[in-house]
């Protein structure tokens, strides 16, 4: 998931003082948890990573908000929850933020989870959100 809107320095220096700074991303790459453009992301700064954290990095000259799959010592394999492949591995040191809730598009808030099955549920992942896109053009909704 892209970070497209601006990004400017005082986010980064409000991220720094351990402030945390709200955020709406961009993308598909997040789907189901996070709609881009709709859902918005309020991030921290935190010194522990764990598998199933949503982490913002800077990768590829853009900064992306994806999932840590699995850490290889100081390394982050992340890969955004609407990825049926392609993932992406970074430093620990890297990690520019952690996302501490979730507010979606109608208000509601909550914490992000793990989503321990929906990582361990890769090769049926294309089926799950095949069906999701279905149920959202059925009900007459933008299914990105």
């Amino acid at each position: 998931m892209e970070m497209t809107e601006a990004v400017n320095a005082e986010f980064f220096e409000q991220l720094g003082k351990g402030k945390v700074v709200p955020l709406v991303p961009r993308g598909i790459s997040m789907l189901p948890f996070i709609q881009g453009g709709r859902d918005m992301v309020l991030i921290h700064k935190e010194e522990k990573v764990g598998i199933g954290d949503i982490v913002l990095v800077p990768h590829d000259g853009r900064l992306i908000l994806h999932r840590v799959y699995a850490i290889d010592g100081t390394r982050l394999i992340l890969m955004g929850d609407g990825n049926l492949k392609g993932k992406e591995t970074v430093d620990k040191s890297e990690v520019l933020g952690t996302v501490k809730e979730i507010i979606k598009a109608g208000g509601s808030c909550r914490t992000p989870h793990k989503a321990w099955f929906w990582r361990h549920s890769l090769p049926l992942r294309w089926v799950m959100l095949k069906l999701r896109r279905k149920w959202y053009k059925m009900r007459g909704l933008n299914p990105e």
